[in-house]
């Protein structure tokens, strides 16, 4: 598939899933305006979508999570997201503001992916997922999920994090996929459909970012999430911790006429309904 990016803001659980339930309904990683660590909480109901609060300057607070993603225990300590505050005029490469507007405040927001990289095993991502993206490339439905594997090392998280664009895709060809990921809660093999919710730990905004060009060198859905998983656990193991890229929705930048490309300084969000928008700068290399 050529070169690739992912980016995730903060996992919502999944309803099927009833112990994380009970212990988390929105998780967000940070790093915490008081003792200046990285933390696991649960945001408030309030915050119906972190990404935008923090993008507006709010000052979001959530109850610490003691334990890791899969296992945590809400509890009542409370912290705030950090947010360092800058002269604009000290950023060397890319600003947060349109490369055309005058010095300004720089807020740079400590929101994390809500996993980190070690405790993700692997990135399975899906093609053709949606029918009317199959359409829009002209391409046949498939009769069976099309997957394609991105390393975890392709994780990467939410502003102040940026889409960094290299090189060999600054040629008018790089291009943004939003798409909803799920987030693997066991390792399991061979799960049958009927169970295959019991893996999910929960849901987050992502952003396949595509290297147009380098993708069509090579060749490469329409499936449910418990197909998904069942189709992925057939005959190998489905390690806790994998993250299912879902496929994209019709609209991708080089489907358009004319086509939209990722510009250096651009402002790219990918927002979910009851998740959130996940918010990236990008930046040429």
């Amino acid at each position: 598939m050529g070169k690739h990016m992912t980016q995730s803001q903060d996992i919502e659980p999944s309803p099927e899933h009833d112990m994380i339930q009970e212990n988390w309904t929105h998780l967000v990683r940070f790093l915490s305006k008081e003792d200046g660590r990285i933390h696991l909480g649960q945001v408030d109901a309030k915050w119906s979508d972190v990404g935008l609060a923090l993008e507006e300057g709010s000052n979001v607070t959530a109850n610490l999570v003691e334990g890791t993603v899969f296992d945590g225990v809400v509890t009542d300590r409370v912290m705030t997201i950090s947010q360092v505050r800058e002269n604009e005029k000290k950023i060397e490469k890319s600003t947060w503001r349109s490369r055309n507007a005058a010095p300004a405040e720089f807020i740079m927001l400590q929101l994390l992916s809500p996993l980190a990289p070690d405790e993700v095993p692997v990135i399975r991502c899906l093609g053709l997922n949606y029918r009317d993206h199959a359409r829009e490339a002209s391409m046949p439905i498939p009769d069976v999920p099309v997957l394609f594997i991105k390393p975890r090392t392709a994780l990467n998280g939410p502003a102040p994090a940026r889409i960094t664009v290299p090189k060999i895709a600054q040629d008018g060809s790089s291009d943004y996929e939003a798409e909803l990921s799920i987030v693997i809660s066991k390792t399991g093999r061979d799960i049958p459909k009927e169970k295959a919710m019991d893996y999910v730990l929960g849901y987050t905004c992502s952003n396949d970012i595509s290297a147009r060009t380098q993708q069509f060198k090579n060749s490469q859905w329409c499936f449910s999430k418990a197909s998904t998983i069942a189709f992925l656990s057939q005959g190998t193991t489905l390690e806790r911790g994998t993250i299912i890229m879902t496929g994209t929705g019709p609209g991708i930048g080089a489907m358009r006429n004319p086509q939209l490309v990722l510009r250096d300084g651009d402002d790219m969000r990918v927002e979910i309904e009851q998740i959130g928008t996940l918010i990236n700068k990008v930046l040429y290399e």
